[in-house]
C-alpha cells in the first residue's frame, strides 16, 4: 500500500466540528444515505458511561425515523453495550476490532443496503474512518462527546491526526450543515 492510498483511506467524506447530535437528517439526505453504522464509545457517549445523554437519545430517535441504524463497537463489555442499545432500541455488535471489516459487513448486510449508501460515523480516523473507507462507505468524522480530560485517549486522537497529515491526508473541516 502506498502512502497516497493510505492517506485516501484516512480521509473522511465529511468532517464535522461538532458532536454527532448536531448531524442533521437533511445532511444525510443530501448525500442520499439510507443507513448508518455508529461507533459507540466517545461517538455517542463517553467510554465510562452507560446512560445515553438526552440530546443523543433525541437525535437517535429522529435519525431512526429516516434510516436503519446499527451500533458497532470495539468494546468487549457486552452488558454495557447491550444496555446502551436497549435505551435506543437498536441492534448492536461488540468486539468489532475496527478497522477489521467483518462486523461492519455484518451490520450493512443486515440492512440490505449497498455500502455506498451507508454512513460509517465515528470519532476516530484509524478505526471508524479507515474501516468505512475500506468498505466503500460514506465516512463521517465527528468530535468526541467527552472532553477526554481523564481517559488518556486525547493523545491517541492527536497522534492519529498528526500521522494522517504526515501521510498527506488533507482533513479539511466542514462547517455544520444548515437544517
Amino acid at each position: 500500500m502506498t502512502t497516497g492510498s493510505l492517506a485516501a483511506l484516512l480521509q473522511p467524506n465529511l468532517i464535522l466540528e461538532t458532536t454527532i447530535d448536531q448531524l442533521p437528517p437533511s445532511l444525510l439526505e443530501k448525500y442520499q444515505l439510507r443507513g448508518m453504522v455508529l461507533d459507540v464509545d466517545d461517538t455517542l457517549l463517553p467510554t465510562w458511561d452507560a446512560e445515553v445523554p438526552p440530546n443523543i437519545l433525541a437525535w437517535l430517535r429522529e435519525i431512526k425515523r429516516h434510516m436503519p441504524i446499527w451500533l458497532v463497537s470495539n468494546n468487549l463489555n457486552h452488558r454495557r453495550i447491550e444496555r446502551i442499545a436497549r435505551q435506543v432500541e437498536l441492534p448492536f455488535l461488540i468486539g468489532a476490532g475496527k478497522p477489521s471489516r467483518r462486523k461492519i459487513r455484518q451490520a450493512v448486510q443486515a440492512m440490505n443496503l449497498p455500502y455506498d449508501r451507508v454512513a460509517m460515523v465515528g470519532d476516530r480516523l484509524f478505526t471508524d474512518i479507515l474501516v468505512g473507507n475500506r468498505l466503500g462507505m460514506f465516512t463521517i468524522l465527528v468530535q468526541p462527546v467527552s472532553a477526554r480530560r481523564f481517559d488518556g485517549k486525547s493523545w491517541l486522537r492527536n497522534l492519529e491526526f498528526w500521522l494522517a497529515r504526515q501521510l498527506g491526508t488533507p482533513l479539511a473541516i466542514a462547517p455544520p450543515a444548515e437544517n
